[in-house]
């Protein structure tokens, strides 16, 4: 089973260049519980990438660039299938 409603969908987020960023997500309800992934701009994010850490549904930039703007989505992924959630854009100034 997987839901297709997301508990908590990623909101926008704006942050100065420097600046931590959090986008938090919390996916549907489903049975295996669902794992969280993110993709930027339509790309699967890597949890091998330092410069991001994924922490159940959360996603947290320590330091932010401008290369981290961008437009994020949450995506929650079982047996069944995956949902992608509602994107969230987050703005670096």
């Amino acid at each position: 089973v997987l839901r297709e409603d997301f508990r908590q969908p990623p909101g926008d987020v704006a942050v100065a260049a420097g600046e931590p960023a959090v986008l938090e997500c919390v996916p549907p309800r489903g049975h295996p519980e669902p794992s969280v992934s993110w993709k930027k701009n339509g790309v699967r994010l890597s949890d091998k990438d330092e410069h991001l850490t994924i922490r159940g549904g959360k996603l947290m930039v320590a330091s932010t660039r401008k290369s981290d703007a961008g437009v994020y989505v949450c995506v929650a992924t079982n047996v069944v299938g995956e949902r992608d959630s509602e994107p969230a854009e987050l703005v670096v100034f």
